[in-house]
């Protein structure tokens, strides 16, 4: 029922779309900057509706050198690096446009992405549009980027229903957007930034929209090492942003929100890695108690799971693809990465001046 009160956005007259802002945060990303800018002049959009900056604060390469190369770019540079969040703070204040669109150095957008972000915003409750993240792998890729993919095809899926009954919980940083006057500054040593700051425009009472016909790809990680440690500073920041969306457990201020931000994300980074240990001692317990043939069979089939986890880790170790072993793995995976991000997030470890994941090198744009 809450979806009906939306207005039906179809096609829009150029006359009648938004001023736009893209903002695009490069830290040191000379060997794929000029790829990026390519892309990014090349979408489909009213040139005189849509500003272009990159903040390249930080940057020890070429990477500030080449973006100004191009005239229709706003190059911001400062040569300390405080992280993506400072940098994205600082690019906001330039913004004079009512809408703001955030997207990664390291993706590459389809052409009509910014026409079917920007066209939402007819409508006036909403508040923030979600691009939906797709990974992009090479023909080359290694098996670190089967369960990536995977497990974005389920977290869009996830998404698009959220967006049926009432709204996205959480944009993910490699596209979304804002209506420039909600934009709220969330302090320089926020993890996940793009989560917090698009649940803080649903508390204002506007709805975040999904359109998965804006999408940005990105090439998985390049290693299991370099998934492994995005995946636990992730999950610090899972835990950090619980914290500051405390509010948001309030079902009587939120009665849906509440419900789709507990069911959606507190539940799955909190009581699920939390069960999974439990749920075995306990099975095996009963078992050796003499429960019964149908707790022998969840046990037998418990371990088969596990077996099939360390399996698949086995063969993802020496790269060889098998998507049957690697879901029980990258499930595994994703879980254990709560705990370790939990405790370092408890130890304060985690800083935003991480560095950055090595990805596959993408193919060239078409």
């Amino acid at each position: 029922m809450f979806g009906k009160a939306r207005i039906k956005i179809a096609g829009v007259p150029a006359a009648d779309l938004p001023a736009v802002t893209l903002i695009i945060a490069a830290y040191n990303e000379e060997d794929f900057i000029r790829e990026k800018i390519a892309n990014t002049l090349a979408l489909e959009y009213p040139e005189d509706k849509l500003q272009i900056i990159f903040i390249t604060d930080g940057s020890s390469d070429a990477t500030p050198t080449l973006a100004r190369g191009y005239d229709r770019i706003t190059v911001l540079h400062r040569p300390e690096r405080k992280g993506k969040v400072a940098a994205m703070h600082r690019a906001m204040q330039q913004v004079t446009t009512p809408i703001a669109i955030f997207s990664d150095a390291n993706t590459l957008l389809n052409k009509e992405s910014i026409y079917n972000i920007a066209r939402h915003y007819l409508d006036p409750k909403t508040g923030g549009v979600a691009g939906e993240k797709r990974s992009w792998k090479p023909a080359t890729a290694r098996v670190a980027g089967i369960g990536e993919g995977l497990y974005w095809k389920y977290e869009s899926f996830l998404k698009k229903q959220d967006a049926e009954l009432y709204t996205v919980v959480g944009a993910a940083g490699e596209l979304f957007s804002i209506r420039t006057q909600l934009y709220e500054p969330v302090g320089d040593n926020v993890l996940l930034d793009d989560f917090v700051i698009s649940l803080r425009v649903c508390q204002k009472g506007y709805r975040v929209h999904y359109e998965p016909d804006a999408y940005a790809m990105e090439t998985p990680s390049a290693s299991l090492k370099d998934e492994r440690k995005r995946k636990i500073r992730i999950s610090a920041g899972a835990f950090q942003s619980m914290g500051m969306l405390a509010g948001l457990l309030n079902f009587f201020k939120y009665p849906v929100l509440s419900f789709q931000y507990i069911s959606h994300r507190v539940l799955r980074w909190t009581l699920c890695p939390l069960l999974l240990p439990v749920i075995f001692i306990f099975n095996l317990v009963l078992v050796l108690d003499g429960a019964g043939r149908l707790y022998e069979l969840v046990l037998a089939g418990q371990i088969l799971f596990y077996l099939a986890a360390i399996a698949g880790w086995m063969l993802a170790n020496r790269n060889v693809k098998s998507k049957l072993l690697y879901v029980p793995y990258y499930f595994f995976f994703l879980n254990f990465s709560l705990y370790q991000g939990f405790f370092r997030h408890l130890r304060g470890r985690q800083s935003v001046l991480w560095d950055k994941a090595r990805r596959e090198t993408p193919t060239p744009a078409q």
